[in-house]
């Protein structure tokens, strides 16, 4: 995985730019990595209603669990789906709308600081093999990018905003993601 700095956006990625973000309070602190499970409908993979929803154009009335969607603006610096092919939605340089109310390690706000990674995925099931590894190709990269981050500058939505969201879930394997990582 390439990342151009210059306009924050990973060469090895399908680009499909959401309206949702905007300036980061200061763009040189990228200090953290937020992971995330997404599926539309869910538990249903495959499709690109993920896509739909992170660029504004989900039609919510092609399934009843969209109705609830129907004003959310939200986004992600990257999607990895199922097989491992990644998407992104947000230069780095930018804030993603991802986390919400959120407070990490005594800072709140965590989308001024942090980088939004979104998994194909549900609570309870597990990951595929694939996103494991473009996951730990992209945490790699990123690193190596952004001085403020690290291998222990990942964590996961729930850890995040407890008792309000609960992804990337049991089934997240965080040792394996550890082995991957070194």
């Amino acid at each position: 995985m390439k990342i151009d700095h210059s306009l924050g956006l990973c060469i090895d990625a399908a680009l499909k730019l959401s309206p949702n973000h905007d300036e980061r309070p200061d763009p040189a602190d990228i200090s953290g990595i937020i992971i995330h499970n997404i599926s539309l409908p869910p538990g249903e993979f495959g499709g690109d209603d993920i896509e739909a929803l992170f660029l504004n154009q989900l039609d919510c009335d092609a399934h009843p669990y969209f109705d609830q969607l129907r004003d959310l603006r939200v986004s992600s610096h990257l999607l990895i789906k199922r097989d491992g092919e990644m998407i992104q939605f947000v230069p780095f340089s930018r804030r993603a709308w991802h986390a919400g109310q959120s407070n990490w390690q005594g800072r709140e706000k965590c989308n001024d600081f942090t980088i939004g990674i979104e998994l194909e995925g549900c609570d309870d099931m597990p990951f595929e093999d694939a996103q494991y590894h473009r996951l730990a190709e992209a945490i790699q990269c990123l690193c190596h990018h952004y001085p403020k981050l690290n291998y222990e500058r990942i964590t996961g939505h729930e850890h995040i905003a407890p008792g309000r969201k609960t992804d990337p879930g049991p089934f997240f394997e965080w040792d394996y993601l550890r082995q991957l990582l070194d």
